[in-house]
């Protein structure tokens, strides 16, 4: 069969058009996220692709290694931190696009162990010693570990207590220390542990938060993303309604 000039030129618009419609073509995002922040990342990462299209790939870790990988020109759009103070940091390296910075959730710090009836409401158990190992996260890495080492000094625990901590890298270790039994108990993100509104297992005592200076917790664009439409509609998706009643849903509270 014999085909014209015209036929072929239709039918090679079309399939342009049928490709670029494919999924080949949807934007993908690069997202460094702090570990605290894992479980609802997920949920919200999947909400955006569903209604967007486009993909976002998930790189979880420490506030503080995540500044030092950035700084080395590591290939991340956006930066969901664990606190302010990193990001500003950023922003002052000339790495972040101008004006693209927000709190996106304020974090909470739980005292928690996996036994029942381990942990009373008050954090007695702290004081009461009746345990071998305390875990926190790196409070030079971990802004929840330094809301950990806040609130020992707070209760001038932090000298006498050091002999009884095991250090994790990121939130995520500090929760797996405890998880798994290596730790009686430990300090965590509330997010952790919170399903559904309540803490999910194990027991657990929420420390008040004049105890330890707000995790107001900030999400960035990266500058080598500012020409990357997905990555700024990616942030714009966490601040409406569907994000926020995620983000609400594991503890935290909206700035």
């Amino acid at each position: 069969m014999v085909f014209s000039k015209s036929h072929v030129h239709v039918a090679a618009i079309a399939a342009l058009c049928a490709l670029m419609s494919s999924p080949v073509f949807a934007a993908g995002v690069n997202a460094a996220v702090a570990s605290n922040f894992s479980a609802p990342m997920k949920q919200i990462a999947a909400l955006f692709e569903q209604q967007s299209g486009d993909t976002i790939k998930l790189s979880f870790g420490s506030t503080g290694k995540f500044y030092a990988q950035i700084r080395g020109g590591a290939p991340f759009d956006v930066f969901i931190a664990a606190d302010t103070a990193t990001p500003q940091r950023l922003d002052q390296a000339g790495l972040t696009v101008n004006g693209s910075r927000f709190v996106y959730a304020l974090g909470k710090l739980v005292l928690w162990s996996a036994q029942p009836n381990f942990v009373d409401d008050k954090g007695r158990v702290l004081r009461n010693g009746d345990y071998e190992k305390l875990a926190i996260a790196d409070p030079k890495l971990a802004p929840y570990g330094m809301a950990a080492k806040q609130t020992l000094e707070k209760l001038a625990m932090w000298n006498s207590i050091r002999d009884k901590l095991v250090m994790g890298e990121n939130i995520t270790q500090a929760y797996q220390f405890v998880a798994t039994g290596n730790a009686e108990l430990g300090f965590v993100a509330l997010s952790q542990v919170m399903r559904d509104g309540k803490v999910s297992a194990g027991s657990s005592w929420l420390v008040p938060p004049d105890m330890y200076r707000p995790i107001r917790q900030s999400a960035v664009l990266l500058a080598v993303a500012k020409d990357k439409p997905a990555a700024q509609a990616f942030l714009d998706f966490m601040k409406n309604d569907k994000a926020a009643a995620v983000i609400r849903s594991y503890g935290y509270a909206l700035p």
